[in-house]
């Protein structure tokens, strides 16, 4: 296959053979990246467990510290007065009956969907449609709760969600290119924490078994295994 200018440019200057601190992946990332909009920057973490074992299932959150620089938008689906303090928080959209036959209609244009416990029987029947689309409401997750305000802060702060997928490994998108690297830094940081403290007790072996960087038009760059052992500190 031909291969653009862009990227004989970005093999020419990138070593993707080298092992990088996160410091140093980033700063590689940023200055080659070459595309005409602000990249994301991702993270893919391999992790050595079977997420086919209910026990060894990887799936969290974590609030990013200076947040992910998407604008998230948020469908609070709750009753009377919870539905206008989810709006007052920054919800784009919050109610009930209306929002359930707009899903099922086939209208899903939000980002994320918090649930009050009331509504959950009525939620629940919309699995097949929000479920493939990552926005089916969890208590795992923070989305579902009473306490929609809080909810609707920690998502338009930063929060994200994350699951091992069946490979084994767990992709994330960690803030814009357009951060500084200290930023970018902190971001993955805290990240690779609270995948350390989520470690299933029945995994056994080596945990993390690799850390990748890259953006959304470059290459993949391997973190070394002394940032590895520092996570896992």
């Amino acid at each position: 296959m031909k291969l653009s200018k862009r990227v004989k440019e970005i093999r020419k200057n990138v070593d993707t053979k080298k092992e990088y601190t996160i410091e140093e992946a980033i700063k590689t990332l940023k200055e080659n990246s070459k595309v005409k909009f602000v990249e994301s920057l991702d993270c893919a973490v391999r992790l050595g467990v079977d997420p086919r074992h209910a026990d060894q299932m990887v799936r969290g959150t974590v609030t990013l510290p200076h947040g992910t620089g998407k604008q998230v938008r948020v469908l609070v689906l709750a009753k009377g007065s919870l539905a206008e303090e989810a709006l007052k928080a920054g919800a784009e959209y919050a109610g009930f009956e209306e929002y359930i036959e707009k899903i099922k209609n086939g209208w899903a244009d939000v980002d994320v969907i918090i649930a009050t416990p009331d509504t959950m029987v009525e939620v629940g029947k919309l699995g097949r449609i929000l479920g493939p689309k990552g926005l089916m409401p969890n208590p795992k997750s923070g989305t579902v709760t009473n306490d929609v305000a809080k909810a609707v802060k920690e998502v338009k702060a930063g929060k994200i969600e994350f699951r091992v997928e069946k490979a084994g490994i767990v992709h994330v998108s960690l803030g814009k290119l357009n951060f500084s690297v200290e930023q970018l830094a902190e971001n993955t940081r805290a990240f690779l924490q609270t995948i350390v403290k989520l470690k299933p007790a029945t995994a056994k072996g080596q945990y993390i078994k690799s850390i990748y960087l890259t953006s959304t038009m470059g290459p993949g760059l391997k973190i070394t295994k002394d940032e590895v052992a520092f996570a896992t500190k």
